[in-house]
């Protein structure tokens, strides 16, 4: 753990120069006692700071953004009524004037000199969070060391997006707290951010030189521009062939195939990876990032090929970390874009432990009725209940070579025939190519591979790209669909 830096500190390393202008007035007190009084005197003088928090604006790469900072030197970076009534009047400031709202805590928690009275002020502090997050305004977290208690609890663990110093000790309950109580020491590695990442609790573990760079990445997405935007000319795109089915079933198969990954790398403008549910669940078979394609922004649900193995196939906490994903588009009112590529969900006593199926009905409900615009691109495989679920949407994009069905072909042959030998067969009779898709009005595009994506990652990515680029300029200017339009898509 490097040296903890200061209020002041934070604002030189981060924020442009000169550009920090405080918003605080002095703390109104009410009646303490004498030591009491004398003990905040000690802490500001050590501080140089009234109090625990200072709240302001500034500018970061030349976008103006409002600012919370915990300042540790004033008894251990605890909340009184003073600091919460700055930090609730911060927040509903920027509400007011519709700024993006940094948080960077560093916190003991609830001041014990006040006690209860202080300790329930993190419900007026998470309301105006919680406000300022319906106005569709970004709130974004960096969490330093330590923060813990109250402060963890409430507006440390309530960003968009949330990520921590390196070594910091976060957690809910502080070590010294548990040993007096219980008499030993808290287990260790627990509570420290690389832990919380490891566990999809928060999107990434960065040095201090580094947040500059992740906000400006981050809010680059997430304000840019929505209303009024132009629609991109589509593409135009070869005729596709009629591709034999069993064909597009191996060739979706192909390990060279590009997935999710060459996709953003070849196809997105700027792309923020994000990590896990934020709830304690991560899973490698799913991608969630806040991604721009052209100048379209978008929230990413990507179904990775590379992450999904025989071992770890794509389980329920994949799915909770996408309906994550849909929360975040509705908050932030962006598209949300869902991307098909899977082998099929785990198929195991722990999926079903973790409720796997309730996870697929959740997920298309939530889609379903998902108040912003959504865009499914059907990439590779898709198999079962897993690809079903980040299926519905405003509008369908699928690859050339891209399929859907309820089980793999092999296990549909084993079905009806008990064997596999009539696999090609079946996927044949269950329709379940892209271009049968398009056919029934599922799909709205395929898009060309020429031949094989497989051969031309570079190209095809790039055209998937433009495809998405043009069809998010659309749903940008014509909003999310109702749900009886989307339902409408399958009434064949």
């Amino acid at each position: 753990m490097t040296e903890r830096l200061t209020s002041h500190d934070l604002i030189d390393l981060v924020l442009d120069a000169g550009s920090w202008r405080s918003w605080d007035t002095p703390p109104v007190r009410g009646e303490i006692s004498e030591e009491y009084g004398a003990e905040l005197a000690r802490a500001a003088e050590k501080a140089g700071t009234d109090e625990s928090v200072v709240t302001g604006e500034a500018l970061i790469r030349g976008r103006r953004v409002a600012v919370l900072l915990g300042e540790f030197r004033f008894l251990a970076g605890s909340i009184g009524r003073a600091a919460a009534d700055r930090v609730v009047a911060a927040v509903e400031r920027a509400t007011a004037e519709g700024l993006p709202l940094l948080a960077a805590p560093v916190s003991g928690g609830t001041r014990m000199q006040e006690g209860t009275p202080a300790f329930v002020q993190m419900v007026r502090i998470s309301a105006a969070v919680a406000t300022h997050k319906k106005a569709g305004l970004p709130y974004l977290v960096y969490l330093r060391h330590p923060t813990t208690g109250g402060v963890m609890a409430s507006w440390g663990s309530l960003g968009h997006v949330t990520v921590a110093e390196p070594g910091a000790l976060v957690g809910f309950l502080g070590p010294r707290v548990y040993e007096a109580l219980y008499g030993q020491p808290f287990p260790e590695g627990v509570q420290t951010s690389e832990n919380l990442y490891a566990r999809g609790i928060i999107d990434a573990v960065l040095a201090p030189h580094e947040l500059a760079d992740i906000v400006d990445r981050t809010l680059t997405i997430l304000l840019a521009r929505r209303q009024g935007v132009g629609t991109v000319p589509a593409p135009v795109l070869d005729a596709v062939p009629d591709v034999e089915t069993w064909d597009a079933v191996t060739r979706s198969r192909d390990p060279e195939r590009p997935g999710v990954r060459r996709l953003l790398k070849y196809a997105a403008s700027d792309v923020v990876l994000l990590n896990g549910t934020g709830e304690g669940e991560a899973d490698p078979g799913l991608i969630i990032a806040l991604a721009r394609f052209g100048d379209a922004p978008c929230v990413f649900l990507g179904q990775d090929r590379r992450g999904q193995t025989r071992e770890r196939p794509m389980g329920p906490e994949a799915l909770r970390e996408a309906r994550r994903g849909m929360r975040l588009a509705s908050d932030l009112k962006l598209p949300l874009v869902s991307v098909i590529d899977t082998q099929g969900a785990a198929l195991s006593a722990d999926a079903e432990n973790g409720g796997l199926a309730g996870e697929i009905a959740r997920c298309l409900a939530d889609l379903v009725t998902l108040d912003a615009p959504t865009l499914c691109l059907m990439l590779g495989e898709g198999n079962g209940g897993g690809a079903l679920a980040l299926l519905p949407a405003d509008r369908v994009v699928a690859a050339q070579h891209a399929w859907l069905s309820p089980l793999p072909p092999e296990g549909a042959s084993a079905i009806v025939h008990r064997d596999l030998d009539h696999a090609a067969e079946m996927a044949r009779a269950q329709q379940v190519r892209a271009l049968d898709l398009a056919a029934r009005g599922v799909v709205d595009v395929v898009v060309p591979e020429q031949p094989d994506a497989a051969e031309e990652p570079e190209a095809f990515c790039a055209r998937v790209g433009s495809v998405l680029e043009h069809e998010l300029s659309r749903l940008l200017v014509a909003g999310a669909g109702s749900v009886a339009q989307r339902s409408r898509r399958y009434l064949f």
